[in-house]
């Protein structure tokens, strides 16, 4: 085998009990239709030899690479609620794990490779569809400078996969900090497992939170580690308008990556109620939900954990109680922060919190477009004259005169020019999203007519999500009322 993958695998070497051994399914005439060239140099990888045959016939399992050690990881997971005590990668196999260019141990997983123990009489595969859209979605939040897992390569099959219909199959390989979740915790704490529990956090220490191995209670400060880190980046969903759709404690990671790219989705007008996924029937993954649900799965994680805190359980719940109680101040902290910056408040006074409420409520009242809104405010904050493209988001356009008056007053305090403010403000306001319409168009292209070439193009734009691209301007045009997409699908 001529293709090398510096693997330097540690998961594979825990217990039995935390994974099951398996490799993938051969497909039939795999082909390759996306290569993440800059991503597999920094892996470590030669992407001229991963565009070969063989190299295409690793990306979609129909060949195993040397050095791999392929495994289907154990979890459990509460999912919409209702506790699993076995879930695991039903789709998914670990090939193994590199170390990248940046000195960052990075999993290389095959998604849609084939039956696993955990697949629940499931086919394994994957559609084209989810690949699609996984692919473009992670690669855009990676762009937005949302952590993230990333998309390596996707691959067709040439075998069809039944869902509703036949659909083209696919195999994503993704690549993540680890794919460890709430939910692997859960799998053992279920079994009263605690050595498997202190087991799995000790590999979690040493490979996300090594500075916390010298701390007086390190598994505290492990549970602390875990709570700031989604706090950030829950955070940073909100900020860019993203609804993840399935926040199950099983897509919940422990490094503070988004993972798991199902029914996900951005808003278009402001909705904090929005919900896309076609499951999620009660909201209860609604966008301003997120915040809430992060941490109940947060403190499914530490239920987990109280064994490891005290022998006294009441004293481990207290503990637990307190570093839980944390988690609410710091999203507050910089969600508030976020979106100041959205709005060109770079110093802090008192009321500019409410004075950004008062524009989101205006929004919502409004239907106003989110990701345009805060566009095209950067441009009416470096030119008072420039309102026209922002009033135009407002049904009633007064209502954004009326909070711009008392905004402006705001902005007269700070201590930026008006170039200066827009730069800053253009820096944290996207002007292009994975606009829902957009990505449902790609798949259709591709899943009906072979043709991806939107696919390329969407990929294009979103990789400079910041910059102005006149030439694609009308990407970052919302759905006209037919485009509009309301309810997005899992792949499984």
């Amino acid at each position: 085998m001529t293709i090398h993958f510096p693997f330097q695998n540690t998961y594979s070497t825990l217990p039995a009990n935390f994974f099951a051994r398996v490799a993938p399914t051969p497909v039939a005439s795999p082909r390759l239709i996306k290569l993440n060239l800059a991503l597999a140099i920094q892996l470590g990888l030669d992407p001229d030899l991963l565009s070969t045959a063989e190299g295409t016939e690793i990306l979609a399992g129909k060949l195993v690479p040397d050095g791999a050690d392929p495994i289907a990881m154990a979890y459990a997971g509460h999912q919409f609620g209702h506790f699993v005590p076995q879930l695991g990668d039903g789709r998914a196999i670990l090939l193994g794990e590199v170390v990248d260019k940046e000195g960052v141990r990075r999993d290389i997983q095959l998604k849609g490779s084939g039956p696993t123990p955990f697949s629940r009489r499931g086919d394994g595969r994957a559609a084209l569809g989810p690949v699609l859209r996984e692919y473009i979605v992670s690669e855009a939040m990676f762009a937005l400078g949302i952590p993230t897992t990333r998309s390596l390569a996707a691959v067709v099959t040439g075998e069809a996969v039944m869902r509703e219909t036949a659909l083209p199959g696919a195999v994503l390989t993704r690549v993540a900090a680890s794919h460890v979740r709430v939910g692997t915790f859960q799998f053992f704490a279920a079994r009263g497992d605690v050595d498997g529990v202190r087991a799995l956090a000790d590999h979690v220490i040493s490979r996300h939170y090594p500075d916390v191995r010298s701390a007086d209670r390190p598994y505290h400060a492990l549970l602390e580690g875990v709570i700031a880190r989604q706090a950030e980046l829950v955070s940073r969903w909100l900020l860019v308008g993203f609804i993840h759709g399935v926040m199950n404690t099983d897509n919940t990671s422990i490094s503070g990556e988004t993972i798991d790219y199902g029914p996900c989705a951005f808003l278009d007008n402001y909705n904090p109620a929005q919900v896309f996924s076609s499951i999620d029937e009660m909201g209860r993954y609604a966008y301003a939900n997120q915040p809430r649900i992060a941490l109940w799965n947060l403190t499914r994680l530490a239920e987990c954990l109280l064994p490891l805190f005290d022998d006294d359980k009441d004293k481990a719940i207290e503990q637990a109680q307190f570093m839980l109680g944390e988690f609410s101040e710091k999203f507050t902290a910089a969600y508030q922060a976020g979106l100041s910056r959205k709005v060109g408040l770079f110093t802090a006074r008192d009321g500019d919190e409410a004075l950004v409420q008062d524009l989101l409520d205006a929004m919502a009242k409004n239907d106003a477009d989110f990701t345009l809104t805060f566009r095209q405010l950067g441009n009416a904050a470096g030119d008072e004259a420039d309102t026209a493209d922002v009033r135009a988001q407002f049904t009633d356009p007064v209502a954004f005169d009326d909070w711009s008056k008392r905004w402006r007053e705001r902005l007269a305090l700070e201590p930026q020019t008006a170039a200066e403010r827009k730069a800053a403000m253009q820096a944290v306001n996207p002007a292009f999203i994975p606009r829902n319409h957009r990505v449902e168009a790609v798949i259709q292209a591709a899943t009906n007519s072979d043709d991806y070439a939107p696919f390329e193009e969407l990929l294009t734009v979103l990789a400079k999500p910041f910059e102005d691209q006149p030439q694609f301007a009308a990407y970052a045009d919302p759905p006209l009322p037919d485009q509009r997409v309301t309810r997005t699908f899992c792949g499984t």
